[in-house]
Protein backbone atom coordinates (compact mmCIF):
# COMPACT_ATOMS: atom_id res chain seq x y z
CA UNK A 1 0.00 0.00 0.00
CA UNK A 2 1.20 3.21 -0.42
CA UNK A 3 -0.01 7.35 0.81
CA UNK A 4 -1.73 8.88 -2.45
CA UNK A 5 -2.64 12.09 -3.29
CA UNK A 6 -5.99 13.14 -4.97
CA UNK A 7 -5.59 16.89 -4.77
CA UNK A 8 -9.58 17.38 -5.63
CA UNK A 9 -10.81 15.70 -2.61
CA UNK A 10 -8.82 18.22 -0.39
CA UNK A 11 -10.06 21.61 -1.62
CA UNK A 12 -6.79 22.25 -3.97
CA UNK A 13 -8.48 23.06 -7.77
CA UNK A 14 -6.81 23.36 -11.09
CA UNK A 15 -3.16 21.82 -10.54
CA UNK A 16 -1.92 20.51 -13.75
CA UNK A 17 -0.80 17.14 -13.56
CA UNK A 18 3.04 18.30 -13.54
CA UNK A 19 1.36 20.47 -10.64
CA UNK A 20 0.19 17.99 -8.68
CA UNK A 21 3.27 15.65 -9.31
CA UNK A 22 5.44 18.11 -7.83
CA UNK A 23 2.61 18.84 -5.00
CA UNK A 24 2.63 15.36 -3.65
CA UNK A 25 6.62 14.94 -4.20
CA UNK A 26 6.86 18.09 -1.57
CA UNK A 27 4.30 16.73 0.53
CA UNK A 28 5.09 13.25 1.16
CA UNK A 29 3.00 11.53 -1.09
CA UNK A 30 4.12 8.21 -2.74
CA UNK A 31 1.46 8.77 -5.57
CA UNK A 32 -1.43 10.49 -6.79
CA UNK A 33 -4.73 9.94 -8.75
CA UNK A 34 -4.80 11.90 -12.38
CA UNK A 35 -6.80 12.79 -15.57
CA UNK A 36 -6.40 10.21 -18.15
CA UNK A 37 -7.40 12.58 -20.49
CA UNK A 38 -5.14 14.90 -19.49
CA UNK A 39 -2.02 12.56 -19.08
CA UNK A 40 -3.31 11.57 -23.19
CA UNK A 41 -2.83 14.99 -24.58
CA UNK A 42 0.40 15.63 -22.83
CA UNK A 43 1.76 12.24 -24.67
CA UNK A 44 -0.45 13.25 -28.18
CA UNK A 45 1.82 16.41 -28.16
CA UNK A 46 5.21 15.79 -26.16
CA UNK A 47 5.28 11.86 -25.90
CA UNK A 48 5.00 9.09 -23.90
CA UNK A 49 8.13 9.24 -22.30
CA UNK A 50 6.92 12.94 -21.44
CA UNK A 51 4.61 11.83 -19.50
CA UNK A 52 6.20 8.66 -18.13
CA UNK A 53 9.27 11.52 -17.22
CA UNK A 54 6.64 13.32 -15.08
CA UNK A 55 5.87 10.82 -12.50
CA UNK A 56 9.44 8.98 -12.78
CA UNK A 57 11.47 12.35 -11.68
CA UNK A 58 9.72 12.93 -8.83
CA UNK A 59 9.79 9.03 -8.18
CA UNK A 60 5.96 9.74 -7.78
CA UNK A 61 3.43 6.81 -8.72
CA UNK A 62 0.47 7.02 -10.93
CA UNK A 63 -1.56 5.66 -8.39
CA UNK A 64 -4.83 5.69 -10.30
CA UNK A 65 -7.52 7.18 -12.94
CA UNK A 66 -10.60 8.22 -12.65
CA UNK A 67 -12.58 6.23 -15.09
CA UNK A 68 -13.02 8.43 -18.33
CA UNK A 69 -16.66 7.18 -19.25
CA UNK A 70 -19.86 8.64 -18.06
CA UNK A 71 -21.47 5.80 -18.19
CA UNK A 72 -24.46 6.77 -16.35
CA UNK A 73 -25.34 10.02 -19.13
CA UNK A 74 -26.34 9.80 -22.36
CA UNK A 75 -22.83 10.21 -24.19
CA UNK A 76 -21.61 7.17 -22.51
CA UNK A 77 -21.13 5.11 -26.14
CA UNK A 78 -18.78 7.72 -26.90
CA UNK A 79 -16.69 7.64 -23.87
CA UNK A 80 -16.73 3.97 -24.57
CA UNK A 81 -15.47 4.20 -27.78
CA UNK A 82 -12.27 6.35 -26.69
CA UNK A 83 -11.32 4.06 -23.77
CA UNK A 84 -9.04 1.21 -25.08
CA UNK A 85 -7.25 3.98 -26.06
CA UNK A 86 -7.13 5.41 -22.84
CA UNK A 87 -6.80 2.55 -21.12
CA UNK A 88 -3.92 1.53 -23.48
CA UNK A 89 -2.14 4.37 -21.97
CA UNK A 90 -3.28 3.67 -18.65
CA UNK A 91 -1.35 0.29 -18.76
CA UNK A 92 1.89 1.96 -20.81
CA UNK A 93 2.72 4.03 -17.86
CA UNK A 94 2.14 1.45 -15.48
CA UNK A 95 -1.17 2.66 -14.30
CA UNK A 96 -3.85 -0.25 -14.52
CA UNK A 97 -6.36 0.67 -11.73
CA UNK A 98 -9.23 2.89 -12.24
CA UNK A 99 -12.62 3.50 -10.61
CA UNK A 100 -16.13 5.07 -10.46
CA UNK A 101 -19.07 4.89 -8.05
CA UNK A 102 -22.50 3.56 -8.16
CA UNK A 103 -25.62 5.14 -6.70
CA UNK A 104 -26.97 3.37 -4.18
CA UNK A 105 -30.52 4.49 -5.04
CA UNK A 106 -33.45 4.82 -8.20
CA UNK A 107 -36.69 6.53 -8.71
CA UNK A 108 -37.85 4.12 -11.35
CA UNK A 109 -35.65 0.50 -11.48
CA UNK A 110 -36.21 -1.90 -8.49
CA UNK A 111 -33.44 -3.87 -7.12
CA UNK A 112 -33.32 -6.42 -9.57
CA UNK A 113 -33.95 -4.12 -12.59
CA UNK A 114 -31.60 -2.23 -11.91
CA UNK A 115 -28.78 -4.75 -10.96
CA UNK A 116 -28.83 -5.53 -15.20
CA UNK A 117 -29.24 -1.90 -15.78
CA UNK A 118 -26.14 -1.36 -14.00
CA UNK A 119 -24.48 -4.32 -15.53
CA UNK A 120 -25.49 -3.67 -18.96
CA UNK A 121 -23.52 -0.62 -18.45
CA UNK A 122 -20.23 -1.59 -16.30
CA UNK A 123 -19.40 -4.82 -18.20
CA UNK A 124 -18.53 -3.31 -21.73
CA UNK A 125 -16.15 -0.75 -19.48
CA UNK A 126 -14.99 -4.15 -17.86
CA UNK A 127 -14.37 -5.90 -20.93
CA UNK A 128 -11.81 -3.42 -22.65
CA UNK A 129 -10.10 -2.52 -19.50
CA UNK A 130 -9.57 -6.70 -19.44
CA UNK A 131 -8.26 -6.25 -23.12
CA UNK A 132 -5.73 -3.97 -21.35
CA UNK A 133 -5.06 -5.71 -18.39
CA UNK A 134 -6.73 -2.84 -16.09
CA UNK A 135 -9.07 -3.22 -13.48
CA UNK A 136 -12.12 -1.31 -12.36
CA UNK A 137 -12.76 -0.30 -8.74
CA UNK A 138 -16.73 0.54 -7.76
CA UNK A 139 -17.72 1.97 -4.88
CA UNK A 140 -20.94 1.39 -2.84
CA UNK A 141 -21.94 4.71 -0.93
CA UNK A 142 -23.06 3.51 2.42
CA UNK A 143 -25.24 6.50 4.13
CA UNK A 144 -28.50 5.85 4.83
CA UNK A 145 -29.84 9.00 4.13
CA UNK A 146 -28.75 8.73 0.13
CA UNK A 147 -31.67 5.57 -0.62
CA UNK A 148 -33.53 6.51 2.40
CA UNK A 149 -35.80 9.14 0.36
CA UNK A 150 -36.18 7.37 -2.54
CA UNK A 151 -38.33 4.72 -4.01
CA UNK A 152 -36.24 1.77 -4.11
CA UNK A 153 -32.60 0.93 -2.70
CA UNK A 154 -29.84 -0.34 -4.55
CA UNK A 155 -26.59 -1.31 -3.52
CA UNK A 156 -25.08 0.33 -0.03
CA UNK A 157 -22.82 -2.45 1.52
CA UNK A 158 -19.61 -4.39 0.56
CA UNK A 159 -20.90 -7.74 -0.07
CA UNK A 160 -23.52 -6.16 -2.96
CA UNK A 161 -21.10 -4.79 -4.66
CA UNK A 162 -19.03 -8.03 -4.52
CA UNK A 163 -21.99 -9.47 -5.90
CA UNK A 164 -22.59 -7.36 -8.82
CA UNK A 165 -18.57 -7.87 -9.42
CA UNK A 166 -19.38 -11.16 -9.52
CA UNK A 167 -22.02 -10.98 -12.01
CA UNK A 168 -20.60 -8.56 -14.14
CA UNK A 169 -18.21 -11.97 -14.92
CA UNK A 170 -15.08 -10.16 -16.74
CA UNK A 171 -12.91 -10.97 -13.47
CA UNK A 172 -11.19 -7.60 -13.52
CA UNK A 173 -14.14 -5.69 -11.53
CA UNK A 174 -13.49 -4.93 -7.61
CA UNK A 175 -14.23 -2.50 -4.93
CA UNK A 176 -13.26 1.10 -4.85
CA UNK A 177 -13.34 0.22 -1.22
CA UNK A 178 -13.73 3.22 1.53
CA UNK A 179 -13.59 2.99 4.81
CA UNK A 180 -16.04 5.92 5.65
CA UNK A 181 -19.00 3.92 3.25
CA UNK A 182 -18.23 0.58 4.90
CA UNK A 183 -18.29 2.09 8.50
CA UNK A 184 -22.07 3.73 7.51
CA UNK A 185 -23.33 0.93 5.67
CA UNK A 186 -22.97 -1.17 9.14
CA UNK A 187 -20.17 -3.87 7.80
CA UNK A 188 -17.71 -4.47 10.81
CA UNK A 189 -14.00 -4.44 9.95
CA UNK A 190 -14.31 -8.16 10.03
CA UNK A 191 -16.05 -8.32 6.76
CA UNK A 192 -12.73 -7.80 5.22
CA UNK A 193 -11.32 -11.20 6.58
CA UNK A 194 -13.69 -12.20 3.23
CA UNK A 195 -11.60 -10.39 0.84
CA UNK A 196 -9.48 -11.56 -1.61
CA UNK A 197 -6.41 -9.62 -3.20
CA UNK A 198 -8.43 -8.97 -6.17
CA UNK A 199 -11.54 -7.91 -4.03
CA UNK A 200 -10.02 -4.65 -3.57
CA UNK A 201 -8.80 -2.31 -6.49
CA UNK A 202 -8.13 1.22 -5.39
CA UNK A 203 -8.70 2.59 -1.02
CA UNK A 204 -9.99 5.58 0.41
CA UNK A 205 -9.47 6.32 4.34
CA UNK A 206 -11.91 8.94 6.34
CA UNK A 207 -13.24 9.38 9.80
CA UNK A 208 -16.26 10.05 10.80
CA UNK A 209 -17.31 13.11 13.02
CA UNK A 210 -18.03 12.30 16.29
CA UNK A 211 -21.71 12.43 18.32
CA UNK A 212 -23.48 11.54 15.56
CA UNK A 213 -25.31 8.11 15.14
CA UNK A 214 -24.21 5.17 12.04
CA UNK A 215 -27.29 6.02 10.55
CA UNK A 216 -27.46 9.46 10.45
CA UNK A 217 -23.98 9.54 9.18
CA UNK A 218 -23.68 12.49 6.13
CA UNK A 219 -22.42 11.82 2.85
CA UNK A 220 -20.10 15.01 2.32
CA UNK A 221 -18.92 15.35 6.11
CA UNK A 222 -16.08 13.42 7.24
CA UNK A 223 -12.48 14.18 8.68
CA UNK A 224 -9.37 12.79 8.30
CA UNK A 225 -7.66 9.69 9.23
CA UNK A 226 -7.54 9.37 13.31
CA UNK A 227 -8.65 13.20 13.72
CA UNK A 228 -11.83 11.62 15.58
CA UNK A 229 -10.92 7.39 16.10
CA UNK A 230 -14.78 6.93 15.16
CA UNK A 231 -13.78 4.43 12.49
CA UNK A 232 -11.10 2.23 13.02
CA UNK A 233 -8.86 2.79 10.90
CA UNK A 234 -5.89 1.04 12.29
CA UNK A 235 -7.86 -2.35 11.99
CA UNK A 236 -9.11 -1.80 8.65
CA UNK A 237 -5.61 -1.01 7.31
CA UNK A 238 -4.10 -4.19 9.06
CA UNK A 239 -7.06 -6.00 7.53
CA UNK A 240 -5.69 -5.33 3.68
CA UNK A 241 -2.17 -5.51 4.55
CA UNK A 242 -3.29 -9.26 5.38
CA UNK A 243 -4.51 -9.62 1.81
CA UNK A 244 -1.56 -7.91 0.91
CA UNK A 245 -3.69 -5.09 -0.65
CA UNK A 246 -0.53 -3.36 -2.69
CA UNK A 247 -2.67 -0.32 -4.35
CA UNK A 248 -2.96 3.35 -3.24
CA UNK A 249 -4.41 4.27 -0.46
CA UNK A 250 -6.04 8.03 -0.29
CA UNK A 251 -7.72 10.82 1.90
CA UNK A 252 -11.41 11.83 0.57
CA UNK A 253 -12.77 13.35 4.06
CA UNK A 254 -14.89 16.19 2.34
CA UNK A 255 -13.83 18.66 5.28
CA UNK A 256 -14.76 22.40 4.87
CA UNK A 257 -11.88 23.19 7.90
CA UNK A 258 -9.26 21.43 5.06
CA UNK A 259 -10.99 22.97 2.05
CA UNK A 260 -10.16 26.60 3.32
CA UNK A 261 -7.01 26.06 4.00
CA UNK A 262 -6.50 24.47 0.39
CA UNK A 263 -7.71 27.67 -1.12
CA UNK A 264 -4.95 29.68 0.85
CA UNK A 265 -2.33 27.09 0.99
CA UNK A 266 -2.99 23.90 -1.04
CA UNK A 267 0.88 23.03 0.27
CA UNK A 268 -0.13 23.74 4.07
CA UNK A 269 -3.28 21.01 3.17
CA UNK A 270 -1.49 18.44 1.27
CA UNK A 271 0.85 18.50 4.14
CA UNK A 272 -2.05 18.25 6.47
CA UNK A 273 -3.05 15.29 5.05
CA UNK A 274 0.21 13.24 4.96
CA UNK A 275 1.03 14.20 8.34
CA UNK A 276 -2.73 12.27 9.08
CA UNK A 277 -1.47 9.44 6.75
CA UNK A 278 1.94 8.85 8.20
CA UNK A 279 0.34 8.94 11.69
CA UNK A 280 -2.32 5.60 10.39
CA UNK A 281 0.68 4.45 8.76
CA UNK A 282 2.54 4.14 12.28
CA UNK A 283 -0.06 3.87 14.48
CA UNK A 284 -1.43 0.39 11.85
CA UNK A 285 1.94 -0.99 12.19
CA UNK A 286 2.27 -1.59 8.48
CA UNK A 287 5.00 -0.58 5.77
CA UNK A 288 4.71 2.19 2.74
CA UNK A 289 5.21 0.26 -0.08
Amino acid sequence: MFKNLNTGAIGIRDKSLAESIELAAATGFAGIDFNIREAADLADVHGLDYVRDLFARHNVLPGQWGLPVAWNQDRWQEDLAELPRLAALGAALGCRRTATWCPSWSDTLDYAENVQWHIARYRPIAEILADHGCSLGIEFLGPRHLWATHPYRFISSMGEMLALANDIGTGNVGLLLDAYHLYTAGDAIDALDTLAPGDVVVVHVNDAPAGIAREEQADLVRCLPLETGVIDLAGFMRKLAAIDYAGPVTTEPFSARLNAIAAEDPVAAAREVSQAMDRLWQISGIKEL
